[in-house]
């Protein structure tokens, strides 16, 4: 038996999404949206099963679903793909998966930002490389350069770089980003870009994808996903977009991992991302209004929330909001006692967590979400 999985616990979002579903409590650990897809591109997956190919797509993915992927960022990015800069993947952590061993080698070290997406880890301690943390520090959850720049050393190969940031809902600025991008080329590293978010951009934020920025395009693997873009986290369609030589690299993984995903649902993606640009900012707007709902009945029950500019999360801070207890024991207690499942934030880091964080998910109907306030004033109120 591998010894990486043998000691591995089950992922925190399994762990409080089951808890949730034994004890009946309203779910606001695990990421998932419950309003928001388009009925039209559920319609083009329909046709697509009936009408189309049931059979094993191109391992690099459907060539429309590609073309439109690049065509997507030239767009909305200025990005300049074509269809072999890019590789389907079954969901984006399939595409850090690939990413990650196409690039990481016995001995070599990645740097990432905590708290992480809890994939990186032990994707990378199973390429043979070893995670070096550098910790963002609340509640500004910045990058330092001088962290960063000591966290680098004759064995790191690469930087996996999430933004924007869950759990935080960062979205890193410009001094963030060149910090980065110095950092990146003075040591001749790869950047794993996983820019999941990038489209639920909260208060009409901007996003700077890493590759567009100078010296990174030949050095970043950027992952992408249609589940965030388009509301539908269970159809598991995500792409890597990079150099044609790194894609190349990512795809001789990717082949070995899944080789190709459900062709209807390549198909229903490759109409969303030609036709669905107007679908976008309605997108944005409803996210936003349900980070507002949420935040403002967290406030009003007492609880300290921190910002949030993007993704489908927000953090509380448990010790400002006059509750002592740690985040495991909270969203322990929370679920099994006031009936409402939280992410502990600790769950995201090794080294020196965070200890007084848990993430909700805003992502949710306006119902789901008073609910879930109510279940959160219940659980303050049995914790202070």
């Amino acid at each position: 038996m591998h010894p990486l999985y043998e000691q591995m616990a089950t992922s925190v979002f399994e762990r409080m999404s089951l808890a949730a579903a034994k004890h009946g409590a309203i779910n606001l650990g695990q990421g998932f949206p419950d309003f928001g897809w388009p009925p039209e591109i559920l319609e083009a997956a329909a046709r697509a099963v009936v009408e189309g190919s049931n059979q094993y797509a191109p391992s690099r993915g459907l060539p429309a679903l590609r073309e439109a992927v690049a065509a997507h960022y030239s767009r909305h990015q200025g990005l300049d793909l074509s269809a072999e800069n890019i590789c389907v993947t079954s969901g984006a952590t399939e595409a850090l998966a690939a990413a990650i061993l196409a690039t990481v080698s016995l001995g070599d070290e990645v740097i990432v930002f905590t708290p992480a997406y809890d994939a990186y880890a032990p994707l990378i301690r199973r390429a043979g490389g070893t995670p070096i943390e550098v910790p963002l520090q609340p509640p500004g959850w910045r990058i330092e350069r001088a962290a960063l720049e000591a966290a680098v050393s004759p064995k790191t190969c690469a930087i996996i770089f999430n933004n924007p940031h869950n759990p935080t809902g960062r979205l890193f600025d410009q001094d963030e980003l060149a910090t980065l991008t110095e950092v990146t080329i003075a040591n001749d590293l790869i950047v794993i870009s996983d820019e999941v978010w990038e489209h639920i951009l909260l208060d009409g934020q901007c996003f700077v994808p890493v590759a567009s920025l100078a010296g990174m395009s030949e050095r970043t693997l950027k992952c992408g996903s249609a589940g965030k873009i388009f509301s539908l986290t269970g159809w598991k369609i995500g792409w890597l977009a990079a150099s044609a030589e790194l894609a190349t690299l990512a795809a001789r993984a990717h082949q070995f991992l899944t080789f190709a995903s459900a062709p209807n649902l390549q198909a229903a993606v490759a109409y969303g991302m030609n036709d669905g640009d107007a679908w976008l900012q309605p997108m944005r707007d409803r996210f936003a209004r349900a980070r507002d709902r949420m935040t403002h009945g967290l406030e009003a029950v007492g609880f300290a929330v921190l910002p949030s500019a993007s993704t489908y999360f927000l953090c509380v801070d448990l010790a400002a909001s006059g509750i002592s207890l740690d985040d495991e024991s909270f969203a322990a207690q929370a679920v099994e006692q006031a009936g409402v499942a939280a992410v502990p934030l600790s769950a995201f880091a090794e080294r020196d967590p965070p200890k007084h964080m848990i993430r909700l998910c805003f992502a949710k109907r306006d119902e789901t979400i008073d609910a879930g306030v109510e279940a959160m004033a219940k659980a303050r109120n049995l914790m202070t």
